[in-house]
């Protein structure tokens, strides 16, 4: 950028001091009208020349610039995703490993349950046969 500034401020004084010094060497030569008509028109097809050149360069010095900031940009968009791709992958492996922790408590209590409710019924089960039993007892 600072680079850029110089270069501009370097053209447009090269520019300047050309035009100026046409002018003063035209002006304090010791020539006729028609001379100096004609040679103020060289020396403005030599400044026009000079000025389509310096555009010419300005023009490409712009397009260096402009493809300099696109690659830029396309890199940073990359790197963007790179770095989104990532961040999707360890919410998803994070996501996958809550999930299973999960599945593996509620197979744990399901056998809990499971286990206990087998308790109960054998334990209510041998209730109902003692109770039996003793009725059984009780009416013999």
């Amino acid at each position: 950028m600072e680079e850029n500034k110089m270069a501009r401020g370097i053209v447009l004084g090269f520019l300047a001091g050309s035009v100026v010094g046409g002018i003063i060497a035209l002006l304090y030569a010791p020539k006729s009208g028609k001379e100096l008509r004609n040679d103020i028109k060289l020396k403005k097809d030599e400044f026009l020349d000079d000025t389509s050149e310096y555009m010419q360069i300005a023009k490409e010095k712009a397009t260096e610039l402009i493809n300099e900031g696109k690659k830029k940009s396309e890199q940073l968009i990359q790197d963007a995703r790179k770095k989104a791709s990532t961040l999707i992958d360890d919410a998803n492996t994070l996501l996958s490993g809550a999930k299973e922790k999960a599945n593996e408590k509620i197979s744990s209590t399901k056998e809990k349950i499971g286990v206990e409710t087998d308790r109960i019924k054998d334990a209510f089960k041998a209730g109902i046969d003692a109770y039996n039993e003793e009725k059984n007892k009780v009416s013999s």
